[in-house]
């Protein structure tokens, strides 16, 4: 087992977090995910907020009284991806067209 954590180490996203510009990041979790601990998205989070040396915008969004995903309500994926692009549209500067044709 101990010859196998170099390659764990190596691709581990929170250990490899370092000093310097990272792009406008949202980081994803739910308090009741059972198959990735939250503890290690707030930390993942808080690590890249840290070491941030650019003024790209690193933030979390919780999911509450949720899981992993599966069986989430309409209205919670709603508001899922309406935060999701609204992250893109802030983080890539666009706009929502005045007209639709």
């Amino acid at each position: 087992m101990a010859e196998q954590f170099p390659a764990l180490l190596a691709y581990s996203p929170y250990h490899n977090v370092t000093a310097r510009e990272y792009p406008a990041t949202m980081v994803m979790t739910a308090d009741h995910d059972v198959r990735v601990v939250p503890l290690h998205s707030y930390k993942f989070g808080a690590m890249m907020q840290e070491k941030l040396q650019g003024e790209e915008p690193i933030i979390t969004r919780i999911e509450l009284n949720a899981g992993h995903g599966a069986g989430k309500p309409t209205s919670m994926k709603i508001d899922e991806f309406a935060d999701i692009y609204t992250f893109w549209f802030e983080s890539f500067g666009l706009t929502i067209p005045a007209k639709i044709n």
